[in-house]
């Protein structure tokens, strides 16, 4: 599968090298209107408002889905962890009386770790 994700970006990126350098010539872009009914305009080449267009479109939805994968994220983590925690097994006894003397050396064991025999 990362080969076709691969492969994808790959075609990609030569079809916008392409039209860039197909289309590198200088066009006055009218950017801002003034008083007297002319333009600030700048002098950009086609494929760089192209890609500035692009690129102005893209971010905010990639921001947005960006956004939305992290909530869920999170979501799902705390519902795992409030999972986790509900499905623990409650301890029918303390720690303190699962703990019995042994007489010969005066340690304790637990039943799921006896004393070694000697």
């Amino acid at each position: 599968m990362k080969f076709v994700r691969t492969l994808t970006w790959i075609v990609i990126t030569a079809v916008l090298v392409s039209f860039i350098a197909m289309n590198w010539v200088k066009v006055p872009v009218n950017f801002w209107p003034l008083d007297d009914g002319n333009y600030i305009h700048f002098q950009w080449p086609v494929g760089f408002v192209a890609l500035f267009f692009f690129a102005l479109g893209v971010i905010p939805v990639w921001l947005y889905f960006r956004a939305m994968r992290w909530r869920l994220n999170r979501r799902i983590a705390s519902l795992e962890n409030t999972l986790r925690a509900s499905s623990m097994p409650a301890e029918t006894a303390p720690a303190a009386l699962a703990a019995e003397p042994t007489v010969e050396t005066g340690t304790t064991t637990t039943a799921s770790n006896p004393a070694p025999d000697a």
